[in-house]
């Protein structure tokens, strides 16, 4: 298909043996207002009937579907063959366990259509609960735009929310690093990345229905510290070169020495892009890797 006769946006879902929910995010597909889109799965190795599930979707579905079958590599890694295979204007992640709020597309293409533009990086919007609450808070009425790292920062947004991209940025930023043996990377390297090209349009409106499972990667943070030391030490060091704040970096400075020091790398200082920072970080950094060694916890605060 050529560029110029592909939809708008492309909706991926990255999917690793989650046949038993992803029905839920296809069905939301069904009942969206515009159809526009295409719906692009990345199979990151599913060992359950994904495939036959997706096979059949395609025959009967009112909007195309693209299905793509890789080795297991791991979220990141589904979202860099994800940013390889997406050719439409933006994209738009929503992962295996969620779901579309039923006028997502079309709220998205009409804001896009009518502020949007090579300014922008894309639509920062919300996400909320299965019972409608707003997951965090919702972003200040007067602001029209901003990067992701100012939204959490200095205009004290909390919780997740939903990010649509201009797929040029997404393709023209590096890959998330694969490293052997290790299946994580956070995803937002590239949001930093991103941030340092162009604010995102702020767009006030669900779009997204998320659902935190137990199974899911947010949901178990102390142990993707532990098994992806070195995905993380890649990004800390990222976050605090661009960190907006002292705040930020220091905290950031923190994560880098406790993953530094489950890699046993003594070079971590030389290594950081804030030496200084790093320095002053060590006790708490220290301590940090100690608690994970320790806690019973799923998730870090």
């Amino acid at each position: 298909m050529n560029k110029e006769d592909l939809p708008p946006l492309t909706v991926f879902t990255p999917t690793y043996n989650r046949a038993y929910t992803l029905h839920l995010c296809y069905e939301s597909l069904l009942r969206q207002t515009c159809k526009t889109f295409i719906w692009l799965i990345v199979d990151d190795g599913s060992t359950d009937d994904t495939a036959e599930l997706v096979k059949r979707w395609t025959l009967e579905a009112d909007f195309e579907i693209w299905y793509v079958y890789q080795e297991n590599q791991g979220m990141h890694g589904a979202h860099n063959t994800a940013y390889e295979n997406i050719g439409t204007e933006l994209n738009v992640c929503i992962d295996s366990d969620d779901y579309m709020a039923d006028n997502a597309v079309e709220t998205i293409l009409t804001c896009w259509r009518e502020q949007g533009g090579d300014e922008y990086a894309g639509i920062v919007a919300l996400d909320a609960a299965t019972d409608g609450a707003v997951i965090g808070s919702r972003m200040p009425e007067h602001l029209t735009s901003t990067t992701l790292s100012d939204l959490y920062a200095k205009h004290g947004v909390k919780g997740d929310k939903k990010l649509v991209y201009r797929s040029e940025l997404t393709r023209d930023c590096p890959p998330y690093p694969l490293y052997e043996g290790e299946k994580y990377c956070p995803l937002s390297y590239k949001y930093i990345l991103i941030d340092q090209r162009a604010p995102l349009l702020v767009l006030n409106e669900v779009v997204c229905i998320v659902e935190y499972r137990a199974d899911g990667s947010s949901m178990n943070m102390v142990k993707q510290y532990l098994r992806n030391p070195r995905g993380f030490a890649f990004f800390r060091k990222t976050a605090m070169r661009h960190a907006p704040t002292y705040k930020d970096r220091f905290r950031e400075a923190v994560h880098y020495v406790s993953s530094s020091l489950m890699l046993r790398n003594a070079a971590f200082v030389a290594e950081s892009p804030r030496k200084l920072t790093t320095l002053l970080a060590l006790p708490l950094g220290i301590a940090l890797y100690m608690y994970i060694h320790r806690t019973k916890r799923r998730t870090i605060v």
